[in-house]
């Protein structure tokens, strides 16, 4: 044996216990093994990415926000994630990391292991309620409802259990009362629309008349398709398909997909700690079903065959983008208009003040459909006071903020909630909201905020791998 492969044992020799501790730590926390080097694993939209400086923006601020998506690749937590930022209308990023299929927590080391890319489409989860909403906004906008309107008057069932005043605005803000199904509510009831619309009409609700927000996870989404139905007689795929997919020219961007592009649709994985109470009790609330079964539920072929107008659009990361562009600009994308500005702007009003969430159990600000930021930090960052968005499944993050004038598109398939990612996400939302710089304050300072980031990492990471 020469020199140098007497190094190279040695050398495994005392990395074999570094490497034994990573795989015990990546199946403890449910992570993946991540390279120091991303370039084989990252894929580019070479053509479509603009300079930065036809955007307002400087090299150094797309690869500083680059490289805080990457810090979110490297926690392990997101086997795959795709993004797409788009600053004064231009496409700056638009890349994507690691792999749709065959490389998370629970597959097998010789699975097909697909690169993410930039054009997978992927599942957007509670994203869905933001596009969901805006048919109900067009609905109005045609004259066929008007969102003070009471559900009764469409779904007269509904009045059951002194509901009868529960509007369309009290149930889109998040106020109607009926936040969740049942307890015991057997998860097969997703695909039987008819059977889920008479078990919500039952119930009684939480607060009369829109009384107190909380967050309506999967009932909303019922109702309000339920809503589409009776006036168009149709579907609200059918109503999206003909209103904003076909006319802007989108590849998918719908609820579900045909069979043949099920296998094209990224796999989802339950990653991170195991939850634990009363944690697992307030996400298992808000969503009807254990964490992990939500993650198995959305993986199967007939989750992706059905209408769930809360929770299965699927949609590319620049398709997301672009909605949130197309509400930027007022309703209109590539000289087409899909909204008239009026109906965006009452899309985007507040619909209360800051309040305290009774499912999340956290502050939030909603509109009629979306989720609000704040100042000096909301969801959407710092000085996000002006931005709109959704997340979905709190791992994908959708928004626009017109203060920037950016869309953003953050698509990621591992589903967990608390972990080592934390920090990296906190971190990646200041960083975008530092460099895409404000039209109307450039020099607004938000860099005190970072002090807030490293503090938190080293702690999350000292709590978790320590």
């Amino acid at each position: 044996m020469n020199a140098v492969s007497r190094r190279r044992k040695n050398l495994e020799k005392q990395l074999k216990p570094m490497m034994r501790m990573d795989r015990l730590k990546s199946m403890l926390l449910r992570t993946i093994q991540v390279p120091a080097d991303l370039s084989s694993l990252t894929t580019q939209d070479i053509p479509g990415e603009i300079d930065p400086a036809a955007a307002g923006m400087t090299q150094e601020d797309v690869d500083a926000i680059w490289a805080s998506v990457e810090g979110l690749y490297r926690t392990g937590v997101y086997p795959g994630l795709s993004f797409s930022l788009r600053k004064n209308g231009c496409l700056v990023l638009h890349r994507a990391i690691g792999h749709s299929h065959g490389n998370g927590p629970g597959d097998p080391p010789d699975a097909e292991k697909i690169l993410m890319t930039p054009q997978t489409p992927v599942c957007q989860y509670s994203a869905s309620k933001a596009v969901t909403a805006m048919m109900i906004h067009l609905l109005a906008e045609r004259g066929d409802l008007d969102l003070d309107d009471p559900i009764k008057k469409y779904i007269p069932e509904f009045a059951r259990n002194n509901k009868q005043d529960i509007t369309i605005f009290h149930l889109i803000s998040h106020h109607g009362g009926i936040p969740t199904p049942p307890a015991d509510t057997d998860p097969e009831i997703l695909y039987d629309q008819e059977a889920f619309v008479r078990l919500i009409c039952r119930l009684k609700p939480t607060s009369p008349q829109g009384g107190s927000m909380a967050y309506h996870a999967i009932t909303g989404g019922v109702i309000l398709g339920e809503i589409v139905h009776r006036i168009t007689g149709g579907t609200l795929r059918s109503l999206l398909d003909e209103s904003i997919r076909k006319p802007l020219g989108f590849r998918y961007f719908n609820y579900g997909v045909p069979d043949a592009d099920i296998p094209r649709v990224a796999m989802n994985y339950h990653t991170g700690p195991p939850l634990i109470f009363p944690i697992s009790y307030i996400a298992r609330r808000a969503l009807s079903a254990p964490w992990g079964e939500v993650v198995r539920i959305s993986n199967q072929p007939r989750f992706m065959q059905v209408i769930i107008p809360a929770a299965n659009l699927v949609a590319t990361a620049d398709e997301m983008a672009l909605f949130f562009q197309l509400l930027l600009n007022g309703g209109e994308l590539g000289g087409v208009r899909i909204f008239q500005p009026e109906t965006v702007r009452r899309a985007v009003a507040p619909a209360a003040k800051m309040g305290f969430d009774g499912t999340m159990v956290v502050p939030m600000r909603y509109s009629a459909g979306l989720m609000l930021g704040a100042a000096p930090v909301g969801l959407w960052g710092p000085y996000s006071e002006s931005a709109f968005g959704h997340v979905g499944f709190m791992n994908i993050l959708c928004w626009a903020d017109p203060a920037r004038d950016i869309s953003v598109s953050l698509q990621t398939t591992g589903k967990t909630l608390i972990g080592t990612h934390i920090g990296p996400l906190v971190r990646f939302l200041f960083i975008v909201g530092r460099r895409c710089r404000m039209k109307t304050d450039p020099d607004r300072d938000v860099g005190p905020f970072s002090a807030f980031i490293e503090p938190l990492q080293k702690m999350l990471r000292k709590l978790m791998l320590d």
